[in-house]
């Protein structure tokens, strides 16, 4: 699991010349990433949620687009669409920024839910139909989306379905006095992402996404995995649960913060440190619970406090 470790600190040590005091949501960005997932960054303005996005692009040897989210914007803006070549007198396809490898979706709740659905194939399958004609998108593909929940107005909330499809949900929150302040020092001259430059290709990222997937899970994790997943199917404050899509990214994941500790095996605490960010997004609360003011990720923090961790010995540790 080198690979992954070195290939991790470089990144995240590249992000870091860039965007203070995020190490945490660097590392489950990356999580993501190794397990050819996506990302949904939700916060209030102003806290580095595309610039984070940007970093983390510039990082990797990867064509790159952005997509602003505006409620005028089609279905074919993000996919691209065939146009009329009077010259050849034949219809040319023109690709649209989703042929590129890192899509940020800046905004993504504020354009109509049928654009938002021109995502929904990309995401899942990596690949787009237009015209009845079916183009594999070029690995490693990677859709960042972002979203300010604090606005609702003129906004469209994305749909339970297509939250489902975003492996990881996270937020960056405000940074410290002192990390403001270093900040400030960074900003004065010149933006620090016009120095970044690409520490990692393309190919050594894909390694690293197979790498992830040969991490050993043993049964007794495997089973600690799955009561968690199961146990919010049945939660008094939820109406919905995990879903076996939710069983599957909490299984990748674990995985990969696994490699990127150095290990070729998960541990239990593996799990519990991204199952925050892989399930509180596919809960849905009831609404006597909303109203007591509960949340998805209260619900999920009772839940790992109550189930009980299984204990490894050395021989089920390794595989």
């Amino acid at each position: 699991m080198t690979d992954v470790t070195a290939t991790s600190r470089k990144i995240i040590a590249n992000v870091e010349q860039a965007i203070v005091g995020k190490r945490q949501q660097l590392i489950l960005a990356l999580v993501a990433w190794f397990c050819e997932g996506h990302i949904l960054l939700e916060d209030v303005p102003g806290v580095a949620k595309t610039m984070l996005a940007r970093a983390l692009a510039k990082s990797v040897g990867c064509s790159f687009k952005r997509i602003q989210c505006t409620p005028d914007l089609l279905p074919t803006d993000v996919t691209g669409a065939s146009i009329f070549n009077q010259k050849t007198a034949e219809f040319e396809f023109r690709k649209g920024p989703l042929f590129a490898q890192i899509v940020l979706a800046d905004e993504i709740n504020r354009t109509t839910p049928r654009t938002q659905a021109a995502l929904l194939e990309a995401m899942a399958e990596s690949r787009v139909t237009v015209d009845g004609v079916t183009r594999q998108l070029k690995p490693p593909f990677l859709v960042i989306a972002t979203q300010n929940p604090v606005d609702h107005e003129g906004t469209f909330p994305l749909p339970e379905a297509q939250l489902d499809r975003f492996l990881m949900k996270f937020s960056l929150g405000y940074p410290s006095l002192e990390e403001e302040l270093q900040m400030l020092d960074m900003l004065q001259h010149q933006h620090p992402l016009d120095g970044l430059e690409p520490v990692v290709t393309a190919e050594e990222l894909i390694a690293c996404q197979q790498e992830v997937r040969q991490v050993h899970v043993d049964a007794k994790v495997r089973n600690y995995l799955m009561q968690l997943v199961h146990e919010t199917r049945q939660a008094d404050a939820l109406s919905l649960g995990g879903s076996p899509r939710a069983s599957l990214a909490l299984f990748r994941t674990s995985q990969a913060i696994a490699a990127m500790r150095g290990r070729n095996f998960v541990q239990p605490d593996d799990v519990k440190r991204v199952a925050p960010a892989v399930l509180t997004h596919r809960l849905i609360l009831k609404p006597e619970a909303r109203l007591r003011k509960i949340t998805a990720q209260h619900v999920v923090d009772e839940l790992l406090a109550e189930i009980a961790v299984p204990t490894m010995d050395q021989q089920s540790d390794t595989p």
